[in-house]
């Protein structure tokens, strides 16, 4: 039991590193506050919260994991090398692409309370 709740505090301590050292995770945070409130004041369905859930766990984890891949290649190399730059391109792109479409869900969800009467 010991371990697991100390494997818990590893992924809490990750987690809190992220956030104090990631300015685009406390971005995407911030519009997480954002589409939970809205989520809140329009009283989207519990379907809708599922989507809106996923899309925002979707990006965190995916910038957390961009995170540590810069993190890894920073550590294997300090130099230019066009292979770690491409390396954390494409997570970064990851991070984009799931970006573009929580963002392309979120209009989906809202679209229509926004333009209701």
């Amino acid at each position: 039991m010991k371990k697991l709740l100390r494997s818990f505090l590893y992924a809490l301590k990750g987690i809190a590193v992220a956030f104090s050292e990631q300015q685009n995770l406390r971005i995407h945070a911030g519009v997480t506050v954002v589409v939970i409130a809205a989520g809140f004041y329009f009283g989207v369905t519990a379907i809708e919260w599922c989507m809106l859930v996923f899309a925002i766990s979707l990006v965190v984890t995916l910038e957390m994991v961009n995170s540590a891949i810069e993190n890894v290649v920073d550590l294997i190399t300090r130099e230019f090398h066009p292979l770690a730059g491409k390396v954390k391109d494409i997570a970064a792109g990851a991070v984009l692409v799931a970006s573009v479409g929580a963002i392309v869900i979120g209009v989906m969800i809202f679209w229509k309370y926004l333009l209701a009467p």
